[in-house]
C-alpha cells in the first residue's frame, strides 16, 4: 500500500517530539488506503486527542491502533486471537 508508505515517510521526517494537532497540521491530508475504503491521516490522528509523541514510531503506532473497522480485512478470522475487552469472541472449537 502506497499511501500508508508515504505516511510512514512522512511521519519518519518530522522532527519529535511533536503533538497530534501538529501532525494532523502537516500531514492530515495524506490519504490512507486500506481494504474496505480510504481515510486521511488527519482522520485517524483525530481519534486520538492531545498527545504529544516523543518518536516517529510512537506516532505511526497511534495512528496503527485508532484505525477504523474498515482497515481490519476479515473480522473475526482466527479462534486464536485474544477478545478486546467489552467484545464477544468466535465460539470456541476444539478439533
Amino acid at each position: 500500500m502506497r499511501s500508508l508508505e508515504n505516511a510512514t515517510d512522512a511521519l519518519n521526517d518530522h522532527s519529535y517530539p511533536a503533538t497530534t494537532a501538529a501532525l494532523i497540521d502537516a500531514y492530515g491530508h495524506l490519504e490512507l488506503n486500506h481494504q474496505n475504503g480510504t481515510e486521511t491521516l488527519g482522520e485517524v490522528l483525530s481519534r486520538i486527542g492531545g498527545e504529544t509523541y516523543e518518536s516517529a514510531d510512537d506516532a505511526r503506532l497511534a495512528a496503527m491502533s485508532v484505525l477504523g473497522s474498515d482497515a481490519i480485512g476479515r473480522k473475526g478470522y482466527s479462534d486464536r486471537d485474544p477478545v478486546a475487552i467489552g467484545e464477544d469472541g468466535p465460539e470456541q472449537v476444539s478439533f
